[in-house]
């Protein structure tokens, strides 16, 4: 084995076994064959398989598991060794393995030691091994987090302050781009503020980014949520765009049981482009979850009809809230209506739809014989659903016949069939032969442009 064939087998799941056949494995009592594995190279199997050993109290096994994982100098393997190692009470060997690293200039390696250190009561030796990589945003994230147990958050203040021009106030969409940018410092500032209880001061902070919303979640609203400033919250969800401070907004009158409240917010007239499909899913969600399900369903039924509004990804919820409570027949009459509306047409994508309604309604067959009939059956994409029908018929060996007839594009589902029937070897040959794409490239190594092509 060697680092460039772990590190692909950890980033692209391709050429080995998955995480999640591995767990597969040991759930039908295939120990053997994990543990066979995890000797020959396969990083998941040899994870699962020092991680059971350290439950069963075998630690020094455990680590000759990992051992030749570790010699590679791979980091993860490292990290995951150093891990076990503190869940083992022996922190202090998990520091030592993993310092070198760090001192090597590992970014992650100094995100790791840096919150083990600080986990274990050396949080001032956590904030000088970090404090030189402020200049690197997900750095001086993890410098942020340790400064409070170290006790030095205003150091880190300072530190951030540095960052952010006296007049800053962003106003494009690249000022959040590169390394620790004037944007992600005010950010990272304001947590430390919040935390010393100076929440006036973070609140103003937050208002002089741009954009505040990373990944579907708004700091500025769940600052103004956790710290009970409704009306607030209110102002600001109705001027955001977006509609993850609407969200918030809504979440937070749930949760305090103003149903009515949490509704209203979703439903307005007028709203941006974006917020036009947002907000009815997620007031088709607040309703499913009250048991409102014929309302839920309008609200999706009234989506798909309005003009644009047939995404396969919203009559997809649409089938699913139809499923989930009890009216599958209804939901096969509005995908027929739909196909009207195409002049009889109905891709994959849509037609797939129709599959688990159709087996809700005790129509498992005719689901199968469908499928194998559309114009799209007999490709690689069709062959997971139609597997996905004749295994719940119980016909595993032609949903096995299914995907083998397309085993690039299927090889993990194909795989857990196999698994399925004990066809073990089968099943590790399948997934072992995965064509794998040259070098894979550093996800931390990107650079960005404003300049197209983008």
């Amino acid at each position: 084995m060697d680092a460039a064939d772990l590190e692909r087998q950890a980033r692209t799941l391709s050429g080995c076994i998955p995480p999640p056949l591995v767990a597969r494995l040991l759930e039908l009592g295939h120990e053997r064959e994990v543990e066979s594995q995890a000797a020959q190279g396969e990083w998941f199997c040899a994870r699962a398989w020092a991680q059971l050993l350290g439950e069963r109290g075998r630690q020094d096994s455990a680590r000759e598991v990992l051992a030749p994982y570790v010699a590679t100098g791979w980091w993860p393997a490292a990290q995951f060794q150093a891990e076990l190692l503190e869940s083992w009470g022996q922190a202090q060997e998990a520091i030592a393995l993993t310092r070198p690293y760090a001192q090597a200039g590992d970014r992650m390696a100094l995100d790791f030691v840096g919150r083990l250190l600080a986990r274990h009561d050396r949080g001032a030796e956590a904030f000088e091994l970090l404090r030189s990589g402020v200049e690197d945003w997900f750095l001086a994230t993890a410098l942020v987090d340790v400064a409070e147990a170290a006790g030095r958050d205003e150091d880190a203040a300072a530190l951030l302050t540095a960052w952010i021009p006296a007049d800053h106030r962003c106003d494009t969409p690249w000022c959040s781009r590169g390394g620790l940018d004037a944007d992600t410092a005010v950010g990272l500032l304001a947590r430390i503020r919040e935390r010393q209880g100076r929440i006036d001061e973070a609140i103003a902070l937050l208002r002089t980014r741009r954009v505040t919303s990373v990944n579907g979640r708004d700091q500025l609203a769940e600052l103004l949520a956790r710290h009970g400033r409704i009306e607030d919250l209110r102002a600001y969800a109705a001027l955001d765009d977006h509609g993850h401070a609407a969200q918030r907004l809504a979440e937070v009158l749930e949760e305090r049981g103003d149903l009515e409240g949490a509704i209203a917010v979703y439903q307005h007239e007028e709203v941006s482009s974006t917020r036009r499909y947002h907000d009815p899913v997620l007031l088709a969600g607040l309703l499913s979850r009250h048991g409102r399900g014929d309302e839920a369903i309008a609200v999706m039924r009234a989506l798909v009809d309005s003009p644009g509004g047939a995404e396969d990804w919203i009559v997809d919820t649409l089938c699913t809230l139809y499923a989930e409570h009890g009216c599958a027949q209804e939901g096969l009459a509005h995908l027929d209506a739909l196909k009207a509306r195409r002049d009889g047409e109905e891709e994959w994508d849509f037609f797939r739809m129709r599959l688990p309604l159709m087996a809700d309604c005790g129509l498992l067959d005719e689901a199968i014989e469908q499928a194998r009939a559309h114009h799209e059956g007999d490709t690689g994409y069709a062959a997971w659903s139609l597997s996905d029908l004749l295994a719940e018929a119980g016909r595993t060996e032609e949903a096995v016949a299914v995907l083998e007839q397309h085993p690039a594009s299927n090889s993990p589902v194909l795989a857990q069939r196999l698994i399925d029937l004990g066809r073990i070897n089968d099943a590790v040959r399948v997934l072992q032969n995965r064509p794998s794409a040259g070098p894979v490239a550093d996800p931390w190594a990107r650079t960005y442009s404003n300049e197209p092509p983008f």
